[in-house]
């Protein structure tokens, strides 16, 4: 766990400082990638999730596996790709037409997203873990309140049987979402500087997005973790090739375009 959380947290830093100081890339365009995600994915999405899912329809979308994987994949492509498209269409209408802009959002995007998603949690299971492995647990769970005491027995039984694979996989599980998300940014980009009849190329992400989330859902229901991540893996490489195909330096134009 400790070695994953030094990756989590230093391979985002590690590629955002490559990217700043060898191509170039303005710190600024990484941050605001990374203050995207919080506002909207963590914020925004979070208020709509509190919302709905304690409504009057929460139980009946929860109830279902496919009524919930459409919905969670349905919001997360939405409130990303939403805050995707408005910050490279209005923060970032200065910077210049290459795909060096898209790229530092996207690494800022799947960067943060890692370290947050991935770092802190791994953090707060290395800190349990001690505390575990110390003979302290039970002093932690005499000066919890009895309400939550039982939230704690689960997460000090889910860490006595977690092993190195299963953090290998967590962690393979953040590698493919930040490739993913630079992807994404890539596309986007895109999109909003060709404008006009490229403006459709902007619901491409939205709508892989909504894919690969809702079938990772779906998967881990049905099958394995590990042959999630491989199907889940195997997406992003399909993916990419697409971006490839579709987003190459030679077929960006110079200035940006409005619409």
């Amino acid at each position: 766990m400790a070695v994953a959380t030094l990756v989590a947290i230093g391979l985002p830093v590690a590629l955002a400082w490559y990217m700043v100081r060898r191509h170039k890339i303005p710190l600024k365009t990484i941050i605001i990638g990374a203050v995207v995600f919080v506002v909207f994915a963590l914020g925004l999405e979070s208020v709509a999730h509190q919302i709905i899912l304690k409504g009057p329809m929460g139980e009946s979308i929860m109830s279902r596996v496919w009524s919930y994987a459409l919905y969670g994949g349905f919001m997360a492509a939405l409130f990303e790709e939403a805050g995707r498209f408005i910050t490279m269409k209005w923060l970032l209408r200065a910077q210049p037409s290459g795909l060096r802009p898209a790229l530092g959002y996207g690494i800022g995007h799947g960067g943060v997203e890692m370290m947050l998603i991935f770092g802190i949690s791994m953090i707060s299971n290395l800190v349990l873990s001690l505390m575990l492995n110390s003979g302290q647990a039970e002093t932690l769970l005499a000066s919890t309140p009895a309400e939550a005491q039982e939230q704690v027995q689960a997460q000090f039984d889910t860490l006595r049987s977690l092993n190195c694979g299963m953090v290998a996989l967590g962690l393979w599980e953040r590698f493919s979402a930040l490739f993913l998300q630079i992807c994404l940014s890539l596309l986007m980009w895109t999109a909003v500087r060709r404008g006009g009849r490229w403006l459709w190329l902007a619901l491409v992400p939205f709508l892989i997005h909504f894919l690969v989330d809702t079938l990772a859902v779906v998967l881990s229901r049905s099958t394995g973790m590990f042959e999630v991540e491989v199907y889940i893996f195997a997406m992003v490489l399909a993916i990419a090739a697409i971006t490839w195909l579709l987003v190459r330096p030679r077929q960006i134009i110079k200035s940006a375009s409005s619409f």
